[in-house]
């Protein structure tokens, strides 16, 4: 599958002749950029775009932080140690919304890979019979889709906040786990359980998509530097379309970036997350671009915060949304 894109530049990196490249590196601009999580095929395209070359035929130098618990993202951005970081939707909402300058480059995963699964034998066949259940939630936004998901059916639940929730499962000590598709829920299957004992519920079924991944940097930052920034995310995209046509080789960039950073590394979990991530990047929706944000995804979460509190006031979406694959095509 190659992404429905109308943009020509990423087709352009692969097609620049050695010695446009050659001069183009002689030009190179610095740039920072930090991902959410450690090193995992979660952001393949990123590394895929680094190692071949991406970044440096379209005049980046990029500096890449290895992303984990003790780098948060927001913390990295609005002190102005990395110039571009990747967030989840809702966070970056939140934070537009408190008055933080901060502005999406390009939304990476288009639909929420959030998700929650319950054993058959426990008689959650649907949402009604998680009532006064115990399910076991993540910490901060993560909550954001369950609870609001527990108030659309008028659920009373016993929530426990715990950051090893399959523990928790697999012991018997909660009824319902949260988890991701592309990670958690695979591990489950390492663990011998098979996907038939298991029911699952994705948030994205029950008008609660979150988009998640997304390319922020600061509002001044791309008023002062957008030519870049865009070409950043197009050299990233490039790097997601060569990861998806080559797998192998692009699971040979991930792990040994993973082991150099003592993040346990199972090809075949990884080639699952990698998978998964294609279907994130691309679910098929008619007339989505790749790492297009779509106003209607923007508005769903937006409506949401509101429903729980979250925030007070809409951020702008026509400034908060600055379209870097519509920019560069232009």
């Amino acid at each position: 599958m190659r992404f429905r894109i109308i943009v020509l530049l990423a087709i352009f990196i692969s097609m620049t002749p050695i010695s446009q490249s050659a001069s183009v590196e002689n030009q190179l601009e610095p740039l920072s950029f930090l991902p959410q999580w450690r090193p995992q095929a979660q952001f393949a395209g990123f590394y895929v775009a680094l190692e071949k070359g991406f970044y440096r035929q379209n005049g980046i130098d990029l500096q890449f932080i290895q992303g984990g618990p003790d780098r948060s993202p927001v913390s990295y951005l609005m002190h102005r140690k990395a110039d571009v970081v990747t967030l989840w939707l809702s966070n970056a909402i939140q934070l537009a919304a408190s008055g933080a300058d901060v502005v999406n480059l390009a939304q990476v995963v288009q639909r929420s890979a959030l998700m929650m699964v319950s054993r058959k034998s426990s008689g959650i066949v649907s949402p009604v019979d998680m009532d006064g259940k115990k399910i076991a939630l993540w910490p901060a936004h993560f909550q954001i889709q369950p609870r609001a998901f527990f108030d659309k059916f008028h659920l009373n639940v016993h929530a426990v906040t715990a950051a090893n929730t399959l523990n928790l499962f697999l012991r018997g000590g909660v009824d319902v786990a949260l988890v991701m598709w592309y990670n958690e829920y695979h591990t489950l299957m390492t663990y011998g359980i098979d996907p038939d004992e298991l029911n699952t519920i994705f948030f994205h079924d029950y008008d609660l998509n979150f988009p998640e991944d997304g390319i922020y940097t600061l509002g001044d930052t791309w008023f002062k530097r957008g030519d870049l920034l865009c070409r950043f995310v197009l050299a990233s995209l490039a790097g997601w379309n060569y990861a998806f046509e080559h797998p192998e080789e692009a699971l040979d960039i991930v792990i040994p970036i993973m082991e150099q950073n003592f993040v346990p590394a199972n090809r075949i979990h990884q080639r699952w997350m990698l998978d998964r991530m294609q279907n994130l990047l691309d679910p098929g929706r008619d007339g989505t671009t790749a790492f297009e944000l779509k106003e209607a995804d923007f508005q769903r979460v937006v409506h949401i915060l509101h429903n729980e509190n979250l925030i007070m006031t809409s951020p702008n979406f026509e400034y908060f949304s600055k379209g870097c694959v519509h920019h560069a095509s232009k």
